[in-house]
């Protein structure tokens, strides 16, 4: 089975979230540790990532053999544009 692994900050959003929406987060994480493939496939700069709707939010991931990585969480209108902004702002700082 694959491992999910949640960055400490991200850690630190739920944990600030209303309990209905973490209740509503933790089923959308458990679906997706079952199946990788439920969500959809991202394209362009974000190649490479999955997208999880759950509600107005967007749980952004990415799957590799035995590891299922959270990048990021947040509402459609933004998540997308925030995400590209940390991938660029990891790279560059490799």
């Amino acid at each position: 089975m694959k491992k999910l692994r949640v960055p400490n900050h991200i850690v630190e959003l739920l944990q600030h979230l209303h309990p209905e929406i973490k209740k509503k987060i933790k089923t959308a994480l458990k679906n997706i540790l079952k199946n990788p493939e439920v969500g959809k496939s991202l394209h362009c700069e974000l190649e490479g990532l999955c997208s999880y709707r759950v509600g107005t939010l967007r749980i952004v991931y990415k799957s590799t053999s035995d590891i299922i990585e959270i990048v990021a969480i947040g509402p459609r209108r933004s998540i997308y544009e925030a995400t590209y902004q940390l991938l660029k702002k990891s790279k560059t700082q490799r």
